[in-house]
């Protein structure tokens, strides 16, 4: 064959090479634009607003959530719908806000109603993302109701791996209750080690063993709510850290966190994946965590009770390395993954939450909400645009410019009287929708927060933050 024929026969191959990885490439592409979004919902517990690296942390350290907000997008106006951990879990499983069906106060019942626990009347994210084949998971903290129409695997869950209650020991315990117990899909599981391990190898498994099909994780971790535990080599590593068992705590939460999203690299899912990260309330008064300039903590109407880190992620779709400043709320959460799912809402008047994709695609401007409510029995807010006004039942109320004054030390209410009583209104407009809560908190717990209220809406000290604290308190000035 003569050299001319040869350079023509390779040069036919060269070009059906060409032509059929270019096809195999538009197909690949095409699939993959095709392919429904995972969506994971990576949830902590009573985490401080600046405890991590990407939110001003200096002593800290979060290299693989830091990753993971580098890689996303940062929200600055972010909320959650509940300042306790209860309601703001019912909040954002339901897109709803929880007074709407009486998931007002903290945990599940009380003494005189028992477990009620989330309501039979609302939809969870994960049963709607079940209906739609998707496979579902919630590792972690629970905390909706331990009966058994509201276990995770009657609520939407395939997979159930963690505790029903709200707080328990990181490490094994002996004869647990069953709100307490660590289970799989309601057996018990004997462990070893360290509980945020075994949630985070959890989270790596399911993921690869549904690495064909589209999934939804609520990754609920209980860190670092207390108790305040950790594992012996982190808290070597923090030994000398002024905060050294919340240092290893959120240690240990990062490395986790990074063991996930470093599958999600592996298996090429990363890239469609939405990935939302927040906390469930502000930082509490006793896990030794920081609000930064935000006044208040968990359990209170001021920012630093419910103003939380919150990070959005998708590579695949979303510009990365930005900040969004609109005012946002973990309501959300429900719409904007069932729209990146492409999946119509039923009921859509029933949901509270906005669809935040066309703000953070940049088709639409502004805010995706002018207002957020709070409600917590004898405490109440509202925020409208940049005004914020906080109510306590027979004391009074105080309202504030966050754009002028973040750390809600100014009351403004006599200032801006036309606003004050807008503010009001629209309050009443919006309690009037809602139910009564259908239990409530124990009275010293009640007075207990009413304290801390009074004091911080007249800028003076707390003098206690629990039942028992109140009745040292109360003693001491009595022998005075």
């Amino acid at each position: 064959m003569s050299n001319t024929k040869i350079k023509l026969v390779l040069g036919l191959i060269v070009l059906f090479y060409a032509c059929n990885t270019s096809s195999n490439k538009e197909k690949k592409a095409e699939n993959d634009q095709l392919k429904a979004p995972n969506v994971i919902v990576i949830l902590l517990d009573d985490a401080g607003y600046v405890d991590f690296g990407f939110m001003g942390s200096e002593d800290l350290s979060t290299p693989h959530i830091d990753e993971l907000a580098s890689a996303g997008i940062i929200f600055t106006d972010a909320h959650v719908t509940s300042t306790v951990c209860a309601p703001s879990r019912a909040g954002l499983i339901t897109g709803q806000y929880p007074q709407r069906f009486g998931f007002e106060s903290n945990h599940t019942g009380d003494q005189e109603t028992g477990d009620i626990g989330l309501s039979e009347e609302v939809n969870t994210l994960a049963e709607v993302f079940k209906q739609h084949n998707y496979k579902t998971a919630a590792i972690g903290k629970w905390h909706l109701g331990a009966k058994e129409h509201n276990h995770p695997n009657q609520r939407g869950f395939d997979e159930f791996y963690g505790f029903l209650g709200g707080a328990r020991s990181y490490f094994p315990m002996e004869n647990p209750s069953v709100e307490h117990m660590l289970q799989h899909n309601g057996k018990k599981v004997n462990f070893e080690g360290y509980l945020t391990d075994r949630f985070g190898e959890f989270s790596v498994d399911f993921v690869e063993k549904n690495k064909e099909n589209p999934f939804f994780m609520y990754l609920s971790y209980n860190a670092v709510h207390t108790p305040m535990e950790a594992k012996r080599e982190d808290l070597e590593k923090f030994k000398n850290h002024p905060r050294k068992e919340l240092a290893a705590m959120t240690w240990s939460l990062d490395q986790n966190i990074g063991k996930l999203r470093q599958k999600l690299v592996e298996l090429e899912m990363l890239e469609n994946t939405l990935i939302f990260f927040l906390s469930d309330n502000g930082g509490a008064h006793n896990n030794q965590s920081s609000s930064g300039l935000l006044k208040g903590w968990k359990g209170n109407k001021f920012e630093g009770g419910h103003r939380v880190p919150f990070v959005v992620s998708w590579p695949e779709k979303l510009e990365k390395g930005r900040t969004f400043d609109g005012l946002t709320s973990s309501l959300d959460i429900f719409k904007t993954s069932l729209s990146a799912a492409n999946i119509s809402v039923e009921n859509e008047s029933k949901l509270d939450g906005v669809n935040l994709l066309p703000y953070l695609l940049k088709k639409e401007n502004g805010s995706p909400h002018e207002n957020l409510f709070w409600r917590k029995l004898e405490e109440s807010a509202i925020r409208k645009n940049n005004f914020k006004l906080i109510q306590l039942e027979g004391y009074g109320n105080v309202m504030y410019d966050l754009s002028q004054d973040l750390g809600e030390t100014k009351n403004i209410s006599s200032e801006k009287v036309d606003v004050l009583n807008q503010l009001i209104n629209d309050f009443q407009e919006w309690e009037d929708e809602m139910m009564k809560p259908l239990w409530g908190e124990p009275r010293d717990w009640m007075d207990v927060t009413y304290h801390i209220h009074q004091q911080l809406m007249e800028n003076q000290p707390v003098y206690y933050q629990s039942p028992k604290e109140m009745k040292q308190h109360q003693q001491k000035a009595q022998n005075n």
